[in-house]
């Protein structure tokens, strides 16, 4: 019976240890934060850098024509901005 107990504790241990971060965000989800405007200006414009250096990596590789016409389109639309 106590090698039961035990096995248990283990198999609740290993099944916590592997959803530590599911059960933490269940009970304590991410709030949102309050930003001022100048940290969102930066936030939006660190999101968009990140996008447009992807798209180039992917572009870099063999050129424009690996590219989608979806891609093309948004590196377009990232530039403008």
């Amino acid at each position: 019976m106590s090698e039961y107990l035990i096995l248990g504790i283990i198999l609740i241990a290993v099944l916590w240890f592997f959803n530590r971060d599911r059960i933490k965000n269940r009970f304590y989800p991410d709030k949102p934060k309050n930003l001022t405007l100048d940290q969102q200006f930066n936030s939006e414009k660190r999101e968009r850098e990140k996008e447009i250096d992807r798209l180039l990596s992917k572009m870099g590789k063999n050129g424009i024509n690996d590219l989608s016409a979806k891609d093309r389109k948004r590196l377009d639309e990232l530039s403008k901005k």
